[in-house]
């Protein structure tokens, strides 16, 4: 897939900013061993997950984001590349409250063969809470994947769904579009551009690729060489996502804001 086709991306503010300049979110403590413990950590964590968590709209659902940074009334969302390829400008925002605002793509930057995007919207009167950013999770530790899957009645609302997995595959190059943490987590369409959570709801990934897609291409790394036909059947039997810290790399330091405005 060809993410250079996408219209360039600004943001707003530095990644220093954004625990600082956000709301306060939900804190999720150490790992559970009981089942009480572990039913009131995954409340905590669908509530993190909600407060972060938007629809991406074009004239129809196109699919998830993360708010990933919050600076005075702009909010900059990141998802994924093929997300905003699967509609057309102008796009739209659908926040946890259900507001909806149109989103902008700012001129001049994007993040290269990664698939990867940001939009950004303004909300002069609510505010919403920016996501906390965590560290590449490691093989065997617990994580939590979020997001909107797509219906196929245009008129059934989606909710958001959370889904529980463990990271069985840490690539040491990334795959094309940036991808290099697999998972267990069942993953649908809609959920790309969604967060992937650890255990204390910092995003450590952004949703890109769900397991067994329909077609069997070749799995190719993103330097353009192959991988094993051993590793292809193992990479297709996991869903995927670009690691977080692939953003906090690629993220500029200063940035333009445009404005937007609420539709409803």
């Amino acid at each position: 897939m060809d993410w250079h086709r996408l219209a360039p991306i600004v943001l707003i503010g530095s990644l220093s900013m954004i625990l600082s300049a956000s709301a306060p979110v939900v804190s999720v403590s150490a790992p559970c061993t009981t089942s009480g413990c572990k039913i009131s950590q995954s409340r905590k964590l669908h509530l993190q997950a909600q407060s972060i968590t938007v629809k991406v709209l074009s004239v129809d659902f196109l699919g998830s984001g993360i708010i990933l940074q919050k600076q005075g009334v702009f909010y900059t969302v990141l998802t994924s590349a093929h997300v905003l390829q699967a509609g057309d400008s102008p796009y739209r925002v659908q926040t946890p409250d259900g507001s909806i605002y149109t989103a902008n793509l700012p001129q001049d930057w994007n993040f290269g063969k990664n698939d990867l995007a940001l939009l950004q919207f303004q909300s002069p009167s609510t505010i919403y809470t920016a996501a906390a950013l965590g560290s590449r999770p490691a093989v065997g530790d617990e994580v939590f994947a979020a997001g909107f899957p797509a219906t196929e009645e245009e008129s059934q609302e989606t909710s958001l769904v959370l889904t529980t997995g463990k990271v069985s595959l840490v690539l040491s190059k990334p795959l094309e579009g940036g991808y290099q943490l697999g998972y267990t987590n069942n993953i649908e369409n809609g959920m790309s551009g969604g967060p992937l959570l650890n255990y204390r709801g910092e995003v450590v990934g952004v949703n890109g690729m769900h397991a067994y897609p329909l077609w069997d291409a070749p799995s190719v790394f993103q330097d353009g060489s192959n991988v094993t036909e051993r590793l292809h059947q193992m990479i297709i039997g996991l869903s995927w996502a670009v690691p977080i810290e692939k953003v906090v790399q690629l993220m500029p330091k200063s940035v333009k804001t445009k404005e937007s405005r609420v539709l409803h």
